[in-house]
């Protein structure tokens, strides 16, 4: 099978309709994004009550580290509205020392505006804010792939839903899987975006393959009006601390191989 869509963990079907009739108002600590609304995002909302606040993305969704590791969880103070990391029920049967710098750094990854899912990806998330806890001298590259959709009106969500849970659970048992992230769609064009990162190429496309990938990929088919994939090269370079978004180009060698631990 080609690699027709390394991301199959779409955003929660059941929830969805109900994202797209909210408002897509930035509630972040940005001097020119106001906060509007003091609901936590990263909680999912409750729809038996009243409540009409905005619902937002959720935060990054961490895959679990293998046994051994602490989730590096900084505490929050009463000034920082960043909500905390969300993490797998499933663990990374291994991950190599500089992505685990780069899990421990998107702990912090969110989108710089509301309008993530119609603007360049270099652009839709606050990658220059990302700072990595790795020697000056190191280089390292991760894969990342970007998914732009557009859900079918009356589509049958459950069975999504339980096909993407699943092949998101066995992406990260396979391993590589970093960290997912999806947004809401957006209430006037109903586009929306998710992206996952990956620490290669080469474990994005082993899971491919994976049964409860290619069933989820078989639903997502018929349950999309539109959807493309983006794909791109996560870099870390020699002399900084940060990372930066290139296109991912087949014929690239990777700054530096992973080293699992």
């Amino acid at each position: 099978m080609t690699e027709v869509a390394v991301v199959a963990y779409t955003p929660i079907p059941a929830v969805e309709e109900h994202l797209s009739q909210s408002a897509l108002t930035m509630t972040r600590h940005r001097k020119q994004d106001p906060v509007h609304t003091h609901r936590d995002p990263h909680k999912l909302p409750s729809f038996s009550d009243a409540n009409t606040a905005p619902i937002l993305y959720l935060p990054p969704l961490l895959s679990s580290l293998p046994r051994g590791y602490r989730h590096a969880i900084q505490s929050q103070t009463s000034k920082d509205l960043r909500p905390k990391p969300l993490t797998t029920s499933s663990r990374l049967p291994s991950i190599d020392q500089a992505s685990l710098a780069l899990h421990r750094a998107l702990h912090h990854f969110q989108p710089t505006t509301s309008e993530y899912a119609s603007i360049p990806y270099a652009e839709a998330f606050n990658w220059p804010e990302l700072e990595l806890t790795l020697p000056l001298e190191d280089e390292r590259e991760w894969y990342c792939v970007a998914f732009r959709s557009k859900r079918r009106a009356g589509s049958d969500a459950a069975p999504l839903y339980e096909a993407d849970k699943k092949a998101h659970e066995e992406a990260v048992q396979n391993g590589g899987l970093i960290m997912y992230w999806y947004g809401s769609p957006h209430p006037e064009t109903g586009l929306n975006l998710a992206t996952c990162i990956w620490q290669s190429r080469a474990h994005a496309a082993a899971a491919n393959s994976r049964p409860h990938h290619v069933n989820a990929m078989r639903l997502a088919a018929a349950s999309y009006e539109r959807y493309d994939l983006e794909r791109y090269r996560l870099c870390k370079v020699r002399g900084e601390r940060g990372v930066k978004v290139l296109p991912y180009d087949k014929g690239s060698e990777p700054l530096r191989p992973p080293r699992t631990s």
